[in-house]
């Protein structure tokens, strides 16, 4: 059995070399911190060694929690955050359209945050095709308990969401084999974060503190990662059987 590949984490963990053309690539002192973030929470375990990467993240190909075609390593793991990615696009879409969210204000935010979202699910598209793979179709989604809520229910929901994709991210940043595609993941995942803090601002959460999915307060000097299948029942709700 030929040896697998180390991860992108890990070769930007052990070559500086590598590292600093990492960097340069992001564009330096922000992309640094965020490195040294991802390394932090995903590097620690001494346990995990580039020849054995977590099984317990990864899906098969075959998957059908991710819908992948094929192609393992990447190709899953960006399949995956496509999913999550359409999940997040079509909640606000539908939120914005309901007529539930009253404040002008609050409802150019939501359209702004699904518009990013829209433009992270055409990315992940396009690197799933430079991959070699086939995007995961579209899932059909059951919003509607959610946003017959009220809008308190959407934008709580959204916080959490958003906290949740962040959360993905990192969970799958030390299975990632391609730089560029780690670029893409710590670039998504800042901006996800982005969108919890200011959600949870507007939802009254603020400055509180709370679990992995709650709250602006982090619980902890470094994010939790968040595996596959804890993120897939976490999402379960919003999915139509």
């Amino acid at each position: 059995m030929p040896p697998i590949p180390p991860s992108a984490l890990d070769e930007l963990a052990q070559d500086e070399t590598s590292r600093k053309k990492f960097l340069r690539m992001m564009g330096g002192g922000g992309a640094a911190a965020g490195l040294a973030t991802l390394l932090a929470a995903c590097g620690g375990d001494d346990e995990k060694t580039a020849s054995t990467p977590s099984t317990e993240s990864v899906p098969p190909a075959s998957s059908g929690a991710t819908g992948a075609t094929g192609g393992g390593g990447d190709v899953d793991i960006v399949n995956y955050a496509l999913t999550l990615e359409f999940l997040e696009a079509e909640f606000y879409k539908e939120a914005a359209a309901s007529g539930m969210i009253k404040d002008k204000k609050t409802l150019e935010l939501a359209k702004t945050f699904g518009e990013t979202e829209q433009t992270h699910v055409e990315a992940l598209r396009a690197a799933v095709k430079d991959l070699g793979g086939t995007p995961v179709d579209k899932p059909k989604t059951a919003f509607g308990p959610v946003i017959e809520g009220g809008p308190e229910m959407i934008l709580m929901t959204a916080a959490t969401v958003e906290n949740l994709g962040a959360a993905a991210y990192l969970g799958q940043a030390a299975n990632i084999e391609s730089k560029e595609i780690l670029a893409a993941a710590l670039a998504i995942h800042t901006v996800e974060a982005r969108h919890a803090a200011a959600l949870n601002e507007l939802v009254g959460r603020g400055f509180t503190g709370g679990g992995a999915l709650e709250g602006s307060i982090p619980d902890g000097a470094f994010a939790k990662p968040m595996t596959m299948e804890q993120v897939l029942e976490q999402v379960q709700p919003f999915l139509a059987s």
